[in-house]
Formats: structure tokens, C-alpha cells, sequence
């Protein structure tokens, strides 16, 4: 018998738990798009979908961990959006499931539990479904998959020029200062084609 998955929305907090002996980032990378040959990075400035202006706060989160990602591909901030040479859009999304290693495996005696957490998404990723939390325990630790998108396109021309994600599974929670080394695997091979996917692994942050 085929049981479907449930998700209900979580808060944040499940980002900023566990990880604590990781020191590196593996996550699976898929990118697309062809960079134009002999075309300078230049500036940019991030751009906002309606839905990402509902908390501008957390997509301000998700936005400060893309940066230095775009600066070591060699972009810059533009002062304004007019100044750009393109416009950024990025999103994050967090899914934490019960282990299926637990005694129930990834279900519990009445029925299938998980959680979602969404980042900044907007509409751009589609949005995550809402559901009942099953009342099984385990003792295994929950996993946690968290992916991370990038989108750039031209500003002028509106053409998409470059898009990317980065997706990083573990167990427990994920420490949102996870974002930045997703980003940066997500912006590792810039602008060179690249197999997709491919796992691309970055040191971890050291935790202050």
C-alpha cells in the first residue's frame, strides 16, 4: 500500500538546530542555462516576488547568504536596480521528515508525519502542501533536506541567463548558516557548463 507523505509548516527554528560536528557541506547541485561567452559578471541587484515581499525579513536572510556566493563569482551590488546589469530571484526551502530507520520507519503507527519549511520561496518553487502530524515517536533522528535556488537573468532582455540549486540532506535539523555554503556549492562552477547533478562539497562555517 502507497501512503502519501503529509507536510504541515514549521517555523524557521527547525533551520537553526543540530549539525554540530559537520564541517563540510555536501549538497547536489543541478545548474542550467548558457552564461554568454566573454560576458564580465558585472552587477546586480536581487529581486523580489510578490509572495518573498510577505516577510521581508526572512528574505532578507536568504539574500545575505546568496551574497557572497555572487561576489566570489565575481558580482557586484548595484546601488540600484536600474544600475544592474542583471536581477537575481533566490529562494530556500527546508523538509524534515521522520527517519526511516525509526521503529515505524518514515511512518508512524497512524500514519505518515513530516514537516515543511519554507524560505523566501514566493511562488517561484511552488509551495509546500498542509496536513495532519501522525502521533508515532521514534528514536531516530528526523531528516532534513534543504535546497537552495538561484535564478539570473538579463536585465534588459528579461532572458534567464543562469539558473541553479543546490539541495543538502542530513540528520536532526539544519543550522540556517547552512544557506551560505549551499549557495556558494550552487555557484561553484560559474560560468563553466557542468554535469547535472553533480555533488559539490564546501567547508562548513565555523560556529561563533
Amino acid at each position: 500500500m502507497t501512503n502519501t507523505l503529509r507536510l504541515v509548516v514549521l517555523s524557521l527554528s527547525v533551520l537553526m538546530t543540530g549539525c554540530a560536528g559537520l564541517r563540510n557541506v555536501t549538497s547536489e547541485v543541478s545548474s542550467y542555462g548558457s552564461w554568454p561567452a566573454g560576458r564580465a559578471p558585472g552587477l546586480y541587484a536581487f529581486e523580489r516576488l510578490p509572495s518573498q515581499q510577505q516577510n521581508l525579513e526572512l528574505q532578507a536572510k536568504v539574500e545575505a547568504a546568496a551574497a557572497p556566493a555572487l561576489s566570489a563569482a565575481g558580482f557586484k551590488p548595484s546601488v540600484t536596480p536600474e544600475q544592474a546589469d542583471v536581477m537575481v530571484q533566490v529562494g530556500a526551502q527546508a523538509r524534515t521528515v521522520a527517519s526511516p530507520w525509526g521503529p515505524y520507519g518514515a511512518y508512524g503507527p497512524y500514519g505518515a508525519y513530516g514537516s515543511s519549511a519554507r524560505m523566501g520561496m514566493g511562488g517561484w518553487f511552488g509551495s509546500g502542501g498542509f496536513g495532519g502530524i501522525g502521533l508515532g515517536m521514534t528514536i531516530e533522528p528526523p531528516i532534513t533536506q534543504a535546497q537552495v535556488d538561484l535564478l539570473i537573468r538579463d536585465r534588459r532582455s528579461n532572458q534567464v541567463l543562469y539558473e541553479t540549486h543546490a539541495i543538502h540532506q542530513q540528520n536532526g535539523g539544519l543550522d540556517e548558516r547552512l544557506l551560505a555554503p549551499m549557495f556558494e556549492a550552487a555557484m561553484k562552477d560559474f560560468p563553466s557548463p557542468a554535469i547535472s547533478p553533480r555533488q559539490v562539497t564546501v567547508p562548513r562555517p565555523e560556529k561563533h
